[in-house]
């Protein structure tokens, strides 16, 4: 793939790392744009106009000119990089196997996992609303059972999906890595732990930041 690559992100964020990480895994070239969703920099008129109507973050921006196009939500865009290459599987029902933990990962992970490591390491817990503090119990119960669930899983394999690294993969390490930011134990769950280290074993990994 030799299109212009524009990945419109906060680096703080681990749904932007995720298409940063496929890219570096495929070995492609990524400009980084940065912006800063505490200050509310993607809620501008300029980026709403331009780069997401939506408000948010990540966007990957393709091509130039004519052929510039931009595209929201970070699996999609991780697909979109992966497509012919390692990173999915050519057997038809583990390409499904590993959209079904792509779809796992913003369902019942990232929600609970990656709200509560921003809201207690960036936001803190003293300026979390009423309503907020009310879901940080369930949030933490709901990050355990989908931590667990993956522990039980990787018990019998190396990768979530077939045998090798896919998007599944990645999709669920980049909140997974951090967890501890919002209080999850990792220690918990030794079977995560060692496919961590794979994943930041492979060949081209880049850290989060």
């Amino acid at each position: 793939m030799s299109e212009t690559l524009i990945l419109h992100e906060d680096p703080i964020s681990a749904n932007c790392y995720k298409i940063r990480l496929t890219a570096a895994l495929l070995g492609m070239q990524i400009e980084r744009r940065a912006y800063d969703i505490r200050k509310g920099e993607t809620r501008t008129p300029e980026f709403i106009a331009n780069v997401n109507a939506n408000g948010r973050i990540p966007v990957l921006e393709i091509g130039v000119g004519a052929a510039q196009r931009f595209l929201p939500e970070s699996n999609a865009a991780c697909w979109y990089l992966a497509s012919g290459s390692r990173l999915i599987p050519s057997d038809r029902f583990d390409q499904a196997d590993m959209l079904r933990w792509m779809f796992f990962e913003q369902y019942s992970h990232e929600p609970n996992v990656a709200t509560l490591r921003f809201w207690l390491s960036y936001l803190g817990k003293a300026q979390l609303s009423e309503d907020q503090r009310g879901q940080l119990a369930a949030k933490r119960a709901n990050g355990e059972a989908a931590l667990r669930l993956m522990d039980e899983h990787l018990a019998t394999r190396d990768w979530f999906v077939g045998g090798g690294m896919t998007l599944a993969d990645i999709a669920l390490y980049a909140y997974t890595h951090v967890a501890e930011a919002g209080g999850f134990i990792l220690a918990d769950t030794p079977h995560v732990v060692r496919w961590l280290a794979r994943v930041a074993a492979e060949p081209g990994y880049v850290v989060i930041g």
